[in-house]
């Protein structure tokens, strides 16, 4: 069933990238990558949102240049902005925007995504106001029957600390960490999801592409909209879902050769397809 899904996201999203316009430079870009005959390691840590397919980009780009490694390591956000800055690793994955304080580093984002909040699929809610949202995780508001569901305690799901899908709810809906009380502190986004779906009166937030393909293949959740406008990677590719963030690679102001062949391959055309396995939409350069 996985499978067929993927299959299924993966038309969707190619279409969606195919409409957005083709850079005709890219292809020369990439081909110049690949008569370079680099050599070399990096390391690269950070979001765990973006590891993953930082994996499968590293393991491509290792079969075009057998003579470079590259080693990917999570942690979160936080953990690649800071090894980047101090030089532990050659790039840092950050699953949102720099902040004002960070402009001494370079973001090179080489995908969207979005974060959409989520229910247990047996909810009758369809739609929550921001401020509903925002009653829920600061427990002004901790029953489903006020919320136009049925007589439920609400189990508040949250993302720990350094996870940049914390930093992207808390942003859009303009709280204070400490605010919020939550019932369930999660990791990553397949936590959550799973967290969700074993308990029928949980809310939480996830990334949209994991939240969509979890629930295509049968997980018993619900996406929600978020701002009025449905959560879908469709809706992420147009710029129109207003809860959603760059995935970057970051490094220093002037980043060595093989990071900066490495990002300049993970930005082009040729690896879309792994993008959208990912179930990440792919940006146009």
């Amino acid at each position: 069933m996985r499978q067929l899904v993927y299959v299924v996201f993966t038309a969707m999203l190619l279409s969606v990238a195919a409409g957005c316009g083709t850079d005709r430079s890219t292809p020369d870009k990439v081909n110049a990558v690949n008569a370079a005959g680099l050599s070399g390691k990096l390391t690269v840590t950070g979001s765990s949102t973006i590891a993953p397919l930082a994996m499968e980009l590293a393991k491509r780009f290792e079969q075009l240049h057998p003579g470079v490694r590259i080693d990917v390591q999570s942690g979160g956000s936080g953990k690649g902005i800071s090894d980047a800055r101090s030089g532990i690793a050659d790039i840092g994955m950050a699953s949102r925007a720099l902040k004002d304080g960070e402009s001494d580093l370079t973001a090179h984002q080489i995908a969207a995504d979005g974060v959409c909040l989520i229910v247990h699929k047996s909810n009758p809610v369809i739609q929550l106001s921001d401020k509903q949202v925002i009653a829920i995780y600061t427990d002004q508001l901790n029953n489903w029957i006020d919320a136009g569901g049925t007589d439920l305690p609400i189990a508040v799901v949250h993302k720990a600390e350094g996870r940049a899908t914390l930093e992207v709810f808390l942003s859009y809906l303009e709280l204070e960490n400490p605010a919020v009380k939550a019932d369930v502190i999660v990791g990553d986004n397949q936590h959550g999801v799973k967290t969700v779906a074993g308990a029928e009166g949980a809310i939480g937030y996830v990334s949209i592409g994991t939240a969509e393909a979890d629930a295509l293949a049968g997980e018993p959740i619900k996406l929600l909209p978020v701002g009025g406008v449905a959560a879908t990677t469709a809706n992420v590719a147009s710029g129109e879902f207003p809860m959603s963030r760059p995935l970057n690679f970051v490094t220093g102001r002037s980043p060595g050769a093989l990071a900066t062949a490495f990002i300049d391959f993970c930005q082009s055309e040729e690896v879309h397809d792994l993008i959208v396995s990912q179930y990440f939409v792919p940006v146009q350069r």
